[in-house]
């Protein structure tokens, strides 16, 4: 059901070819950056509409170009796949939040509405929401590979930050419980699962984002202290 829902969402138009859209033509003129800037951003599109089962040749006709242009810029799909992973999952990430999360001037409960405002708008897009589930279904390690980034630079740091609120030791004293982290990913899985509703099955989301991010974070933010002192036995 959900390989049906990824292959045939009613959110994006049908596949846009070059002979409809003469704006996706590559020049033959154009610097090999902007060249391969725009194979990228195309490569992105085609991947979460038609999943990791399109073939370079289908995305070459898009892009208005031969196959072995395409892979003249990268040698093989998988070449394209990782630069895709780079583009979607790495490349969005705001050094900015980093010290967010940190800044214990603020209140837990301003820094991660702050930070999850931001990061919905920047990771749940149409586009990284549907190659994160076709990556998943396809067997490809994007997700291991996307989890394990979030894991270092957010999970982990924002679980720190709960346990300081919660006046409990912190990482460098004793390693984060398994029960710590499901606790966020529990959280965490509130906003991408509205992203999914969205971008994958194409149902109307009607509720105010604001304040959706608010209700949830401020929920988590008073009861997630009160949890990390029950797991460590502290309640």
């Amino acid at each position: 059901m959900l390989a049906k829902s990824l292959s045939m969402s009613p959110v994006r138009p049908p596949i846009r070819l070059v002979a409809d859209n003469p704006d996706l033509a590559i020049r033959k003129r154009l610097p090999r950056q902007e060249r391969e800037k725009l194979i990228v951003e195309e490569a992105i599109r085609f991947f979460a509409e038609v999943g990791f089962e399109g073939q370079t040749r289908a995305l070459a006709e898009r892009l208005g170009v031969t196959q072995p242009l395409l892979y003249r810029y990268f040698p093989d799909k998988s070449s394209l796949i990782d630069r895709v992973y780079q583009e979607v999952y790495l490349n969005r990430w705001n050094p900015a939040w980093d010290s967010l999360i940190s800044d214990r001037s603020r209140s837990l409960k301003e820094r991660l509405t702050i930070f999850y405002r931001q990061f919905y708008d920047t990771y749940y897009t149409y586009e990284s929401v549907r190659i994160f589930l076709f990556a998943g279904l396809k067997g490809l390690d994007l997700n291991t590979r996307g989890l394990s980034d979030l894991l270092q630079r957010a999970v982990l740091p924002i679980c720190a930050e709960i346990r300081h609120q919660a006046g409990l030791p912190g990482i460098a004293e004793a390693p984060m419980m398994p029960a710590e982290i499901e606790a966020f990913w529990t959280m965490h899985s509130r906003f991408f699962y509205r992203a999914v509703r969205q971008h994958v099955y194409g149902l109307p989301v009607t509720d105010d984002l604001e304040k959706t991010i608010a209700g949830h974070i401020g929920e988590f933010s008073e009861t997630a202290p009160e949890q990390f002192k029950k797991f460590h036995g502290k309640a």
